[in-house]
């Protein structure tokens, strides 16, 4: 298996955090198999297209909330690492409270 459970939705509060907030998080590796998406359906020319990151964040964005990691945003960039056969993503991880 890729992910550790495949979400349509995002479970955990707002955030309130703009794309261009993320870049104050620094990145660190996650393991694709320990992440919840938050999407259910990828738009292929995303994950095909090699510039996919050129206007956005070089990294994954995801949330830890209630013992679980949520990815936000970067459905394609997991799904060519686990198509690379690599077990890890470079994400910026934002941590939630309760």
């Amino acid at each position: 298996m890729i992910f550790k459970r495949v979400g349509s939705e995002r479970p955990y509060p707002d955030h309130g955090l703009q794309p261009q907030d993320w870049a104050g998080l620094a990145p660190r590796q996650v393991r694709l198999d320990e992440l919840v998406t938050t999407k259910d359906t990828l738009h292929l020319g995303s994950l095909l297209d090699e510039d996919g990151t050129f206007y956005g964040d070089l990294f994954a964005h995801v949330v830890a909330w209630r013992g679980e990691l949520h990815l936000e945003d970067g459905l394609h960039r997991a799904l060519r690492a686990a198509l690379q056969q690599r077990t890890m993503l470079h994400a910026r991880v934002l941590v939630l409270e309760d």
